[in-house]
This record gives structure tokens, sequence and C-alpha cells, in this order.
């Protein structure tokens, strides 16, 4: 068990490590300089036709997401192969278009992606669904519907 918690250590530094890299920082840079970030209260006054884009992994939105008319799911990772398939094809380019995740690092870097890719409507949810809950709002599952308090 020791060897293993040891394993666990060493991969969160490896973690840290990466995600602190200067490289990275100045990619996030970049992300939060291009893309309008929205806050939280920012949602309750957009229009029903916007999409709400989780890109999160699959276990993740799974624990919980953002509820909205149109909900989609595609992992950052993924982030390219799908956007035409599963917006572009179906709502166009021009659709407004609010990308999360926890904390906001992956939706803004996914949201330059997709200005870069050719959709113009494109905004991130400043400090991810963290952000979301800590506003006391909440989020759905399987289990139903989850806050903090």
């Amino acid at each position: 068990m020791k060897n293993l918690h040891s394993k666990l250590e060493q991969y969160a530094k490896q973690c840290d490590e990466v995600f602190l890299s200067e490289h990275l920082k100045s990619l996030i840079d970049e992300a939060n300089k291009n893309i309008e970030q929205i806050q939280p209260e920012d949602l309750y006054v957009l229009a029903k036709d916007i999409i709400l884009l989780d890109v999160r992994e699959p276990e993740e939105f799974a624990s919980g997401y953002i509820n909205a008319h149109t909900v989609l799911t595609i992992p950052r990772g993924k982030l390219e192969f799908l956007a035409i398939e599963k917006v572009a094809k179906q709502f166009g380019q021009d659709v407004q278009i609010v990308t999360y995740c926890l904390k906001g690092a992956r939706g803004s870097l996914a949201a330059l992606q997709l200005q870069k890719m050719g959709f113009t409507n494109v905004k991130n949810l400043d400090g991810g669904i963290l952000k979301w809950l800590q506003k006391g709002n909440t989020i759905h599952s399987y289990l139903g519907e989850i806050s903090l308090a």
C-alpha cells in the first residue's frame, strides 16, 4: 500500500509540474485574453438557443453538469475531431457557445480552439463548474440535483 501511495504522490507531482509549466501557462493566458470570460450569473440571461459545452472527461460529466436547454459534452482532447459533427453540422458555426470545465482553464483553451476553427460566438464560463457551484447554483446528475449547500 505504501508503494502505491508513493507512486500516486509522484504522479501528482508530475501533474503539478506539467500544469505549472511556462508553456501551458502561456497557452492558458492567451486563451483567457482572446476569449470572453463570463460569470455564472451571466448564464441566467443568455438566450435559450445557447449551447453549453462541457469539455470535461465523460466520468467528470457523469458526476454532474450544468443544466441548460442544450448541453453537449465533448472532452477537450476530442474537441477538434467532434466539433464539426456535433456542433457545426447541427447548429451552425454562428451559434452561441459557452464552454466550461472544472476550473476554467480547459474551457478557455477549448473556446480558443473553437474560435480558431471558425466558430464565431464562443465564450467561457470563468472559474468553471466549481465557481458555478460556489455561487450557490446546482448541477444535475443521474442522482438528481446537487449543490454545495
